[in-house]
């Protein structure tokens, strides 16, 4: 949609003046580069959005299944406040920190893990 109106615009990639017809034209006309670049570094920018976000995604996938769990093993407690399984078992044996033994497993009840920090 054109009129007979001329618009002093400035491109949003190069920087430089240019003669507008329309009110939301963004680059400078045909024959220069700056569109096809402009449309280049939107798409380079969503992909990295996309990326940043899976990324993001998959870090929490862990942390999303043990917020569900009520009940831990030592592995999952370990990933969860940080710490190596050394330090949980010296947590476990000095009594800051309640398990139970299920068969051969240890097992740490979540609400036992928050009276931790409290």
């Amino acid at each position: 949609m054109s009129s007979n109106i001329l618009l002093t615009r400035i491109c949003e990639h190069c920087g430089k003046p240019f003669k507008a017809r329309t009110t939301v034209t963004r680059y400078c006309p045909e024959p220069s580069p700056c569109g096809k670049r402009g449309y280049k570094a939107r798409l380079k920018t969503k992909k990295i959005e996309s990326s940043d976000k899976q990324v993001v995604e998959i870090l929490e996938k862990p942390f999303t299944k043990l917020r569900a769990k009520d009940y831990l093993n030592i592995a999952e407690t370990c990933l969860l406040l940080g710490v190596s399984r050394m330090t949980l078992h010296r947590q476990i044996k000095s009594g800051r920190l309640k398990a139970k033994r299920f068969g051969k497993r240890v097992i740490i009840s979540k609400k036992h893990i928050e009276d931790l920090f409290k």
